[in-house]
């Protein structure tokens, strides 16, 4: 039998396993997983309860509307996003060090969680419409950042010269792409994308791509 307490947010029963997750991020992760794999237009209120196997006033009673959710979804993937860079950001690491943990930070969030990669990119190719604020502007500081800090790397010598804006643009598809396209690519690659060591060779050749373009020889 399944048991939910879906209005307070205590824990839940479901087969006889308790789930220690409150309500309210039950609901945030189904619907992460729902936008993600329909898209925003094709999701219902009613998928999501679904997933989480609670009634719909239960739902509205902790988010008033899908487009509510919505948003709520993507401030929480915006929010882990940059807790996860904010380490390799803000670290003390200079050149090609802060560069490398940075990629790898992010591809390790990426990794974690490929719904948000998925979800991101759908959220692009539609132009923010469904969330009510302007995506490249909340991502603008973060790529302005980025690009002055290879500027300035590249006017001391320690880096290449680059376009840094579109060496920062090569990179997004590089890492986001691979993520949002897993299905595609098991076909080309004859392997689960999201197997390990698939991961592992992913990460690696992306370090050796940036290493290429930015230490001079």
């Amino acid at each position: 039998m399944s048991v939910t307490n879906d209005v307070d947010g205590a824990p839940t029963e479901v087969g006889g396993a308790v789930d220690d997750k409150s309500t309210r991020d039950q609901i945030l992760d189904a619907a992460l997983e729902c936008f993600a794999q329909t898209g925003y237009s094709a999701t219902s209120l009613n998928d999501i309860v679904a997933e989480v196997g609670i009634r719909r006033q239960s739902l509205l009673h902790h988010f008033a509307s899908k487009e509510t959710l919505y948003g709520e979804v993507f401030e929480r993937l915006l929010s882990d996003w940059f807790a996860r860079l904010a380490g390799a950001i803000e670290s003390t690491a200079t050149g090609w060090p802060k560069v490398e943990q940075v990629l790898r930070a992010g591809f390790g969030f990426f990794a974690d969680n490929p719904s948000y990669v998925t979800l991101m990119r759908r959220e692009a190719i539609d132009g923010g419409s469904h969330l009510g604020i302007d995506l490249a502007a909340v991502l603008r500081p973060m790529f302005d950042q980025a690009a002055n800090y290879l500027r300035r790397e590249m006017a001391a010598g320690n880096f290449r010269e680059q376009n840094p804006e579109q060496l920062l643009l090569t990179g997004y598809g590089a890492l986001l792409s691979y993520f949002s396209d897993a299905p595609f690519l098991e076909g080309l690659l004859d392997e689960d994308p999201f197997a390990p060591a698939a991961l592992d060779r992913r990460c690696e050749h992306i370090i050796d791509f940036f290493t290429a373009a930015l230490i001079p020889t």
